[in-house]
């Protein structure tokens, strides 16, 4: 009688990704993903008043449309009327870089700089649209950038409060290790100062997209409008790079929160290439649910005058104060 020995067991392992690949690849997900997230956003939207809506993928359509348009300049603009869209698109492409997109572990690009740092590209990127909008000359996208401005000395303490108050609790400022210590236990959410940066960031996220009741990404322009107002003058080309990199704005500043605050979870422990493909799917699904809320919140209230604006700000500014009052009081 012949022995058999035990059953030969065959593991399947994924393929691993070079690291540049895959550094690589949380910028490709950012770029490629933003339009649909928008369109999502865009089609809630639209369900929720009654109306058939864009399709999902209409972003994409549109902005191969201005692809293919002819660029024009008004006259007497100077040189950084057109160097300004790619000095912002430049600005989106590098924040996914130190954000954690789509790993878990750090890549090599990934401690350039920390989340303050994240925020201050950003906030260049925001500097150049808005030089952009005043070399036109024209009324309403002069208008847009300084309101934009004006509204954004407010907005920018509430970042400052707001990393400040995570960076106290979690012991650093770096989004990787935020990220590893939020997502180390789900006690380190439900803290009541974590809660409040959350809270406060989120309504920050909320005037940073223009999805706050007092502006809108549709219909016709309006004088309340910021975001829209500043490309005002642009086309074709330049026109599609800035609608694409206020599309990737509004993804980086969801990831932000969701891989760094809220839910950390979904992304990939190792290079290989089937959960890092799992990884991205997750970040998709996360962002489309996070719109999905944000379109039901932006449609949930009547539109707002514009001077309200102060007072969402100054909302979301008192949550981070109390998040780092609690922090010292105990209850961080």
């Amino acid at each position: 009688m012949q022995r058999r020995g035990p059953p030969e067991t065959s593991t399947t392992v994924s393929p691993a990704l070079p690291i540049p690949i895959v550094q690589l690849l949380q910028v490709v997900t950012i770029a490629a993903a933003a339009p649909g997230v928008s369109g999502v956003i865009s089609r809630v939207e639209a369900r929720l008043q009654g109306r058939a809506g864009p399709r999902v993928l209409q972003p994409y359509y549109d902005l191969a449309k201005l692809f293919r348009k002819e660029a024009l300049a008004p006259d007497g603009s100077s040189w950084v009327f057109l160097a300004a869209p790619l000095g912002a698109m430049t600005c989106y492409l590098t924040v996914p870089l130190l954000i954690p997109v789509l790993t878990t572990f750090g890549l090599p690009l990934g401690y350039m700089g920390d989340i303050l740092g994240g925020g201050f590209i950003l906030s260049l990127a925001s500097f150049l649209v808005a030089v952009a909008a005043l070399e036109t000359g024209s009324p309403y996208a002069q208008l847009g950038a300084s309101r934009a401005k004006t509204f954004g000395a407010i907005t920018e303490p509430v970042v400052l409060f707001v990393v400040f108050t995570v960076a106290l609790v979690t012991g650093t400022d770096l989004p990787y290790a935020l990220a590893a210590t939020v997502r180390s236990s789900a006690g380190q959410i439900i803290r009541p100062a974590h809660l409040l940066a959350a809270a406060a960031l989120f309504m920050v996220i909320l005037y940073e997209t223009a999805r706050i009741p007092v502006e809108t990404h549709s219909g016709t322009n309006e004088f309340g409008m910021i975001e829209e107002a500043r490309p005002f003058e642009h086309s074709g080309p330049y026109f599609a790079l800035l609608k694409w990199g206020s599309a990737m704005k509004q993804l980086i500043l969801f990831t932000i929160l969701l891989n760094v605050f809220v839910a950390p979870w979904g992304l990939a422990s190792t290079p290989g290439l089937v959960p890092v493909l799992l990884a991205i799917a997750a970040l998709v699904g996360k962002a489309a649910l996070l719109g999905v809320v944000i379109a039901v919140i932006d449609n949930s209230f009547a539109k707002l005058r514009l001077f309200k604006i102060t007072e969402f700000a100054a909302g979301a500014f008192l949550l981070a104060v109390l998040g780092v009052f609690t922090l010292y009081l105990g209850g961080g």
